[in-house]
């Protein structure tokens, strides 16, 4: 047998592998050199060895009991390394599934990888790269979903799910039964003044405004001069009525309902309208006030100084009660009269085509957003496919003021919340004082739907509803708070994400880029002439107008997705548990279909958004009956 030095005055038996089969050839290797069973001192080998004829009988039993030892051992180790590979496998897989949410993958869109549109500083740290998510388990899910997709996503999708919504025609344009003529030249007889409009906010803001001007200039048989835009110290823009809206065509469409003109007539451009008490603010006229306040409250001022001027206006006109004529009046302004000028259209068209890549055929929508800046018939296709590439609009309601107002949590830990709450003490101080007297819990808003939703939430409600990885998405409002820690999740579900920066060039983009109204209105060109428009806040001016101006203009081929953020809410809550994909698809699915069932505006419902109502489209009744 025989043994060998292992150093240190230690010696080891030579141990026959059992499990070696020995080439005759290689008799000499019989025997292996092992040092795993027990080495044994120079004086202790002596001991069990004993005298030089002992050697063999009790080397043959030590290589038996080495053996067993072996075989025992080598038992154990095996049970050992199979319990730690598997943990090491789980977590291997575990690390991978999750390891693609933190990854920035575009896919095969070259444009989005440069990521232009999402404004967020370059100087960005660690912190802000790793992504912020709040439902870890649910996109793992549907990251895995996506990656069994590889066709289009489902043409249902793509259209209404209800045919009670073509049923419903523009007509807010259509003469009543009254002589136009007759009304025309006895309001030209009998003006009681002339009323001055500044409308605050951004584009949206101001667009109501001036809808609301008109209604209230027709209420007061006054004639309105073009209405003014303030400039705020948040959206810092000077833009004008006629940087955005064709003014000659504004004024001509209107001019069969009410005389408007630019400016003040010079006999009354030198008065002090504050000193004479003709300025009303916010302050003189509630929210949404009835026509019987303005004519109690302004029409004595008319009369008296024949100016009036409306500081800050906005929603000041309420939707109910209302005449009918002064209803379908602001929607005629709203649907109609405010087009924007050449160089947004032309911009606009740009951006249409080169996200659908090719010219697709054009729609009620694209001639009404578009004008004469609609795109040729002959431009080259980019596909062999016939048919245009589809694109969804999602406009995401997530900058830092609407998160900061919301009073939610978002997932963010401690730092999130500090930093949140130092913006409401700098923008939002009446709000902070309101808090104080009045805590609400984030769990109490974000169970009752008041919290804007995350780019998170919207990825995992568009995947739910059906849209696949390969879905164009033109993101409209890219300040989102967080920047690309927030946008990790829905930039890998949908890397075909693009903004209207990543299509237009430097220079196409720059004579609106510092006009925030101006960039604004060629996101609502792209979102209103999109084939699905997402929204994640049904309280947003932009999210309302548009779906507004689809459901007017659409033919009932324009469909708009709203979550019913509370119902969400509690899909999402019950998330966490075993529920799988499919369950949380079907149940997104439900609520979406839901939420776009047609309907008739409901009382107290902003016009502008739900334009289906009897004073501004008409409904087919004998399409209706038909099954």
């Amino acid at each position: 047998m025989g043994e060998e030095y292992c150093g240190r005055n230690l010696y080891c038996p030579r141990i026959p592998e059992p499990s070696l089969r020995v080439n005759p050839h290689f008799a000499g290797e019989k025997f292996r050199v092992r040092c795993s069973a027990p080495c044994l001192s120079w004086h202790e080998a002596a001991l069990v060895h004993g005298p030089a004829s002992e050697t063999t009988h009790l080397g043959a039993v030590n290589v038996l009991q080495c053996a067993k030892k072996r075989a025992v051992i080598s038992n154990h180790l095996t049970t050992v390394g199979l319990i730690l590979g598997l943990t090491l496998t789980f977590f291997i897989f575990d690390s991978m599934m999750f390891s693609a949410i933190h990854h920035f993958c575009f896919g095969h869109s070259s444009s989005v990888k440069k990521s232009k549109g999402l404004q967020v500083n370059n100087d960005e740290d660690v912190a802000e790269q790793t992504p912020k998510i709040m439902y870890k388990r649910l996109l793992s899910l549907a990251l895995n979903e996506s990656q069994l997709q590889t066709q289009y996503s489902s043409s249902g999708l793509w259209d209404e799910p209800y045919r009670q919504a073509s049923l419903w025609k523009p007509c807010a344009n259509k003469h009543e039964e009254t002589s136009q003529d007759d009304i025309k030249s006895t309001r030209n007889e009998k003006q009681n003044g002339f009323i001055l409009v500044s409308a605050n906010g951004g584009l949206n803001q101001q667009r109501v405004a001036v809808c609301n001007a008109v209604a209230v200039a027709y209420l007061l048989n006054a004639t309105l001069v073009l209405p003014k835009f303030l400039y705020s110290s948040v959206w810092k823009d000077v833009s004008q009525f006629g940087d955005i809206y064709q003014e000659e065509y504004f004024i001509d469409f209107l001019k069969d309902d009410l005389n408007i003109v630019r400016e003040l007539p010079y006999r009354l451009q030198s008065l002090g309208i504050e000193a004479i008490g003709s300025q009303i603010t916010d302050a003189d006229l509630g929210k949404e006030s009835e026509p019987i306040h303005f004519i109690e409250k302004v029409l004595p001022l008319l009369l008296r100084n024949g100016v009036v001027h409306f500081l800050g206006f906005g929603n000041r006109l309420g939707f109910d009660p209302l005449p009918s004529h002064l209803q379908r009046l602001r929607c005629k302004c709203n649907f109609h009269a405010l087009k924007f000028v050449p160089e947004i259209q032309e911009t606009g068209s740009l951006l249409v085509q080169r996200i659908r890549e090719y010219n697709a055929k054009t729609s009620e929508l694209d001639l009404q957003l578009l004008g004469d800046h609609i795109p040729s018939r002959h431009m080259k296709e980019s596909s062999s496919s016939n048919r245009p590439k589809r694109y969804l609009a999602l406009h995401l309601r997530f900058e830092v003021d609407m998160v900061a107002y919301s009073l939610c949590s978002f997932g963010g830990g401690e730092d999130e919340r500090r930093e949140l709450q130092a913006y409401r003490e700098i923008h939002f101080p009446l709000l902070v004082q309101r808090m104080a007297k009045n805590a609400i819990s984030p769990e109490y808003l974000r169970k009752s739907g008041k919290c804007p939703l995350t780019p998170e939430e919207a990825a995992l409600v568009l995947a739910a509803a059906g849209f696949n990885p390969r879905t164009y998405v033109y993101l409209a409002g890219s300040r989102i708070y967080g920047g690309k820690s927030r946008m990790l999740p829905l930039m890998r579900l949908f890397p075909n994400l693009v903004t209207k920066e990543d299509l237009l060039t430097e220079k196409e983009l720059a004579p609106f880029k510092n006009f925030s109204s101006q960039m604004a209105a060629l996101d609502f060109i792209a979102c209103a002439a999109a084939d699905v428009f997402a929204m994640t806040d049904t309280g947003s001016q932009l999210s309302s107008l548009v779906s507004g101006f689809r459901a007017y203009h659409g033919g009932g081929a324009a469909p708009t997705l709203r979550p019913d953020k509370k119902a969400l809410a509690e899909i999402l809550s019950q998330s966490g548990g075993a529920m799988g994909w499919s369950s949380f698809s079907g149940r997104v699915k439900r609520m979406i279909h839901e939420g776009q069932r047609p309907h008739a505006r409901r009382r107290g419902r902003s016009i502008y958004r739900e334009p289906r109502s009897p004073e501004c489209m008409c409904q087919d009744l004998t399409e209706a009956e038909i099954p």
